[in-house]
């Protein structure tokens, strides 16, 4: 049913659904700027003009999990650009909860990939004065086919995936004791869970720099403010702030 909404009764989230919308980011962009309240999670069944990062298309037929939520910034909090890992460490346990026998790893900064780089989950973060929306997109029963990338889905995994609702309270829950965490401990307490959760280290991976600079090498951790350490050919440490990553 459009417009419902219902609050959770294990945290403060509040759950709204719709059965179709262009992209639950824009809409709450629009509703952040209108004073909509953190921990508010909107649902679409289905999406017509979902996105990813650098504008990509996110296909979203029904079936998976498209939801977005907002963060309202405090004058304490840590970078808000961190906050790509919280949603990281949060998606990666929620699909633990979900599917605990399906191995995955992140990949900087918030993808969710399975050992062989197949994708299973995009996060878009996006500001609006002091809310930053946080929309995360999940393959649980389906995934798109010919694109340039590796993709899969939770179903094709094996697993037997919850429904996108109970999909979207496992991520919320999880997330927002992550974000505590990032409000009471800081970037470098969760830059350290995502690293735990990280592929290993030594893996190839091949960078593609906002200048068009590609660079490969090993990776080698995170910094304490979560730019990529990358070892180059000849040994020293590049540092990524800004980039497409893959595995090579």
């Amino acid at each position: 049913m459009d417009g419902l909404c219902r609050k959770s009764a294990f945290l403060t989230s509040i759950f709204e659904e719709v059965t179709l919308t262009g992209s639950t980011n824009a809409d709450l962009l629009a509703r952040a700027v209108q004073g909509a309240p953190e921990g508010l999670w909107l649902r679409a069944d289905a999406q017509d003009g979902g996105r990813g990062r650098l504008g990509r298309i996110w296909e979203s037929p029904s079936g998976n999990l498209f939801a977005s939520t907002i963060v309202r910034l405090r004058d304490t909090d840590p970078s808000p650009a961190s906050l790509a890992f919280v949603t990281a460490v949060a998606v990666f346990d929620a699909v633990r909860q979900m599917a605990p026998q399906v191995p995955i790893c992140v990949k900087w900064p918030n993808d969710i990939l399975t050992p062989d780089g197949a994708k299973l989950c995009g996060v878009l973060l996006e500001r609006a004065s002091d809310a930053v929306v946080v929309g995360i997109g999940l393959n649980l029963v389906w995934h798109p086919q010919n694109l340039e990338r590796k993709v899969t889905d939770l179903l094709t995994l094996g697993a037997t995936p919850p429904d996108a609702q109970t999909a979207v309270e496992i991520v919320a829950e999880v997330f927002a004791r992550y974000l505590a965490i990032w409000r009471q401990s800081g970037v470098e307490v969760i830059v350290r869970h995502w690293e735990a959760r990280a592929h290993p280290r030594g893996t190839a991976l091949s960078a593609k720099l906002p200048d068009g600079e590609h660079l490969d090498g090993l990776y080698a951790g995170l910094n304490e403010d979560g730019a990529l350490q990358l070892r180059l050919a000849d040994g020293s440490i590049r540092a990524i702030h800004a980039a497409d990553v893959f595995l090579i």
